[in-house]
Protein backbone atom coordinates (compact mmCIF):
# COMPACT_ATOMS: atom_id res chain seq x y z
CA UNK A 1 0.00 0.00 0.00
CA UNK A 2 2.65 1.87 0.75
CA UNK A 3 4.24 2.18 -2.97
CA UNK A 4 0.34 2.82 -4.00
CA UNK A 5 0.26 5.89 -1.67
CA UNK A 6 3.73 7.06 -3.50
CA UNK A 7 1.87 6.85 -7.17
CA UNK A 8 -1.13 8.77 -5.47
CA UNK A 9 1.07 11.61 -4.28
CA UNK A 10 3.02 11.61 -7.58
CA UNK A 11 -0.24 12.15 -9.42
CA UNK A 12 -1.24 14.65 -7.11
CA UNK A 13 1.89 16.96 -7.96
CA UNK A 14 1.53 16.45 -11.39
CA UNK A 15 -1.91 17.83 -11.22
CA UNK A 16 -0.21 20.41 -9.14
CA UNK A 17 2.31 21.35 -11.91
CA UNK A 18 -0.96 21.45 -14.55
CA UNK A 19 -2.04 23.57 -12.70
CA UNK A 20 0.56 25.74 -12.53
CA UNK A 21 1.36 25.80 -16.30
CA UNK A 22 -2.61 26.01 -16.50
CA UNK A 23 -2.71 29.58 -14.61
CA UNK A 24 0.92 30.85 -16.30
CA UNK A 25 -0.93 29.73 -19.77
CA UNK A 26 -4.41 31.45 -18.51
CA UNK A 27 -2.37 34.84 -17.67
CA UNK A 28 -0.90 34.47 -20.74
CA UNK A 29 -4.23 33.54 -22.96
CA UNK A 30 -6.07 36.65 -20.80
CA UNK A 31 -3.39 39.00 -22.09
CA UNK A 32 -4.09 38.38 -25.49
CA UNK A 33 -7.94 38.60 -25.34
CA UNK A 34 -8.59 35.03 -24.53
CA UNK A 35 -12.26 34.03 -23.84
CA UNK A 36 -13.16 31.34 -20.99
CA UNK A 37 -16.05 28.73 -21.70
CA UNK A 38 -18.17 26.68 -19.97
CA UNK A 39 -16.67 27.66 -16.66
CA UNK A 40 -19.47 26.52 -14.33
CA UNK A 41 -18.26 22.98 -14.98
CA UNK A 42 -15.06 24.15 -13.83
CA UNK A 43 -15.50 23.09 -9.96
CA UNK A 44 -17.07 20.08 -10.66
CA UNK A 45 -14.39 18.95 -12.82
CA UNK A 46 -11.70 19.91 -10.06
CA UNK A 47 -13.93 17.80 -7.05
CA UNK A 48 -14.36 15.09 -9.48
CA UNK A 49 -10.83 14.45 -9.84
CA UNK A 50 -9.81 15.49 -6.66
CA UNK A 51 -12.40 12.41 -5.38
CA UNK A 52 -10.50 10.13 -7.61
CA UNK A 53 -7.41 10.10 -6.32
CA UNK A 54 -8.90 9.98 -2.87
CA UNK A 55 -10.98 7.36 -3.48
CA UNK A 56 -7.87 5.50 -5.32
CA UNK A 57 -6.66 5.54 -1.76
CA UNK A 58 -9.52 4.97 0.61
CA UNK A 59 -10.33 1.89 -1.58
CA UNK A 60 -7.52 0.49 -1.76
CA UNK A 61 -6.68 -0.08 1.80
CA UNK A 62 -9.40 -2.59 1.61
CA UNK A 63 -7.88 -4.57 -1.31
CA UNK A 64 -4.98 -5.98 -1.81
CA UNK A 65 -2.52 -5.83 -5.07
CA UNK A 66 -3.11 -8.31 -7.90
CA UNK A 67 0.22 -8.01 -9.64
CA UNK A 68 -1.74 -9.40 -12.98
CA UNK A 69 -3.57 -6.91 -12.77
CA UNK A 70 -1.54 -3.60 -11.32
CA UNK A 71 1.56 -4.11 -13.58
CA UNK A 72 -0.53 -3.84 -16.70
CA UNK A 73 -2.33 -0.80 -15.28
CA UNK A 74 0.79 1.11 -14.11
CA UNK A 75 1.89 0.08 -17.49
CA UNK A 76 -1.35 1.90 -18.89
CA UNK A 77 -1.13 4.98 -16.34
CA UNK A 78 2.54 6.02 -17.10
CA UNK A 79 1.09 5.94 -21.28
CA UNK A 80 -1.89 8.01 -19.82
CA UNK A 81 0.67 10.17 -18.57
CA UNK A 82 2.69 10.31 -21.20
CA UNK A 83 -0.27 11.38 -24.12
CA UNK A 84 -1.45 13.87 -21.26
CA UNK A 85 2.29 15.86 -21.68
CA UNK A 86 2.14 15.45 -25.39
CA UNK A 87 -0.99 16.95 -25.66
CA UNK A 88 0.19 20.13 -22.95
CA UNK A 89 3.33 20.51 -25.30
CA UNK A 90 1.97 20.15 -28.51
CA UNK A 91 -0.65 22.78 -27.46
CA UNK A 92 1.57 25.16 -25.71
CA UNK A 93 0.53 27.98 -24.52
CA UNK A 94 -2.79 27.44 -25.48
CA UNK A 95 -3.21 24.32 -23.03
CA UNK A 96 -5.31 25.31 -20.35
CA UNK A 97 -7.32 22.85 -17.71
CA UNK A 98 -9.91 25.75 -18.87
CA UNK A 99 -11.43 26.25 -21.91
CA UNK A 100 -9.98 29.35 -22.93
CA UNK A 101 -9.67 30.69 -26.80
CA UNK A 102 -7.59 33.13 -27.47
CA UNK A 103 -8.65 34.91 -31.01
CA UNK A 104 -6.77 34.64 -33.66
CA UNK A 105 -4.77 31.98 -32.30
CA UNK A 106 -5.61 29.22 -34.79
CA UNK A 107 -6.33 25.35 -34.10
CA UNK A 108 -3.52 23.18 -33.04
CA UNK A 109 -3.84 20.14 -35.61
CA UNK A 110 -0.28 18.62 -34.75
CA UNK A 111 0.94 16.03 -32.33
CA UNK A 112 -1.93 13.88 -31.06
CA UNK A 113 -4.23 16.21 -32.61
CA UNK A 114 -3.35 15.03 -35.91
CA UNK A 115 -5.56 11.98 -34.96
CA UNK A 116 -8.49 12.85 -32.65
CA UNK A 117 -10.09 16.24 -31.73
CA UNK A 118 -9.78 15.87 -27.89
CA UNK A 119 -6.61 13.08 -26.97
CA UNK A 120 -6.27 14.74 -23.74
CA UNK A 121 -9.54 13.58 -22.95
CA UNK A 122 -8.22 9.91 -23.69
CA UNK A 123 -5.96 10.16 -21.72
CA UNK A 124 -8.44 11.20 -18.74
CA UNK A 125 -10.65 8.16 -19.34
CA UNK A 126 -7.69 5.85 -19.81
CA UNK A 127 -6.18 7.13 -16.63
CA UNK A 128 -9.44 7.00 -14.59
CA UNK A 129 -9.69 3.51 -14.93
CA UNK A 130 -6.49 2.40 -14.78
CA UNK A 131 -5.33 4.34 -11.88
CA UNK A 132 -7.49 2.83 -9.53
CA UNK A 133 -7.14 -0.97 -10.66
CA UNK A 134 -3.37 -0.88 -10.34
CA UNK A 135 -4.39 -1.70 -6.41
CA UNK A 136 -7.81 -3.52 -7.01
CA UNK A 137 -9.85 -0.20 -6.53
CA UNK A 138 -12.45 -1.26 -9.15
CA UNK A 139 -15.53 0.68 -7.39
CA UNK A 140 -13.78 4.08 -7.77
CA UNK A 141 -12.94 2.87 -11.44
CA UNK A 142 -16.50 2.42 -12.15
CA UNK A 143 -18.17 5.37 -10.32
CA UNK A 144 -15.31 7.78 -11.79
CA UNK A 145 -15.97 6.18 -15.17
CA UNK A 146 -19.12 6.84 -14.82
CA UNK A 147 -19.56 10.71 -13.74
CA UNK A 148 -16.60 11.70 -15.78
CA UNK A 149 -18.21 10.67 -19.17
CA UNK A 150 -21.51 12.93 -17.63
CA UNK A 151 -18.57 15.54 -17.26
CA UNK A 152 -16.70 15.04 -20.40
CA UNK A 153 -20.34 15.02 -22.18
CA UNK A 154 -20.56 18.20 -21.11
CA UNK A 155 -17.06 19.64 -21.09
CA UNK A 156 -16.38 18.51 -25.09
CA UNK A 157 -19.70 20.26 -26.22
CA UNK A 158 -18.35 23.25 -24.50
CA UNK A 159 -15.08 22.50 -25.96
CA UNK A 160 -16.05 21.91 -29.49
CA UNK A 161 -18.35 25.10 -29.51
CA UNK A 162 -14.70 27.64 -28.46
CA UNK A 163 -13.30 25.93 -31.14
CA UNK A 164 -16.18 26.73 -33.68
CA UNK A 165 -15.06 30.55 -32.80
CA UNK A 166 -11.87 30.02 -34.14
CA UNK A 167 -13.11 29.34 -38.00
Amino acid sequence: MLAYTVLIAAVALERVAELVVSQRNLKWSRARGGVEFGARHYPVMVVLHTALLVGCLVEAAHREFIPALGWPMLAVVVAAQALRWWCITTLGRQWNTRVVVVPDAGRITGGPYRFLSHPNYVAVVVEGIALPLVHSAWITAVVFTVLNAALLWVRISVENTALESLS
